[in-house]
């Protein structure tokens, strides 16, 4: 016959393994990583509609405590910036872009292309020249310019200005879902050339 108060100790003990496990799922997902998938056409043709990807939370704090701006070519999900939120956008939203721009660049849109400090930008992953134009704009301190590979059906940027950092959320690592597209999301970093690498990255999930 078995004890009662021993089944009773054993199921307490399964219950709390199973609570601190919980616990570090939600804090594993808060902190460090967490999924995300893409609901608009902004980042086509490297973000597909519906892509599942991971986002690495930590890189982004540890570079801002560090006083380093992101690599150029990072793919990120950022809040919505305040513009955005007093044209009527929902603040609980958050979106994807390319960092193009980082402080100090002067950036500008001519001849359909973008040009970064007087030099035109190799960017293999647009599908189509730029069909509009941007004055110069010098990037501010502790702000990046950001922008969709959709370039010409992209809400970004070049419409409501530079994205302060402390507003990203986090950068993509990898792309889960479809399984015939899983793999880890790839982008130069700021002192390497810029290499005909895809890039990718997601919304809320």
């Amino acid at each position: 016959m078995s004890d009662p108060s021993a089944d009773s100790t054993k199921r307490q003990g399964s219950w709390r393994s199973l609570l601190i496990w919980v616990l570090l799922a939600l804090l594993l997902r808060w902190i460090v990583v967490e999924p995300r998938w893409i609901p608009s056409g902004s980042m086509l043709p490297t973000l597909q509609l519906q892509d599942r990807i991971l986002v690495e939370k930590l890189s982004p704090r540890f570079d801002r405590a560090r006083h380093q701006a992101l690599p150029l070519n990072s793919i990120v999900v950022f809040r919505v910036p305040e513009p955005l939120v007093r044209a009527g956008y929902d603040p609980d939203a958050a979106l994807i872009k390319r960092v193009v721009g980082r402080p100090g660049d002067q950036l500008e849109v001519r001849d359909g292309q973008l040009r970064r400090n007087g030099e035109a930008v190799d960017e293999p992953w647009l599908n189509e020249a730029i069909d509009y134009v941007m004055a110069p704009v010098t990037v501010p301190d502790n702000e990046l310019w950001v922008m969709g590979d959709n370039r010409n059906a992209s809400l970004d940027s070049h419409l409501w200005g530079p994205l302060p950092e402390a507003d990203v959320i986090g950068t993509a690592i990898l792309r889960y879902w479809p399984l015939s597209r899983f793999g880890p999301i790839r982008f130069s970093r700021p002192d390497a050339l810029v290499t005909k690498s895809t890039a990718a990255i997601g919304s809320r999930a």
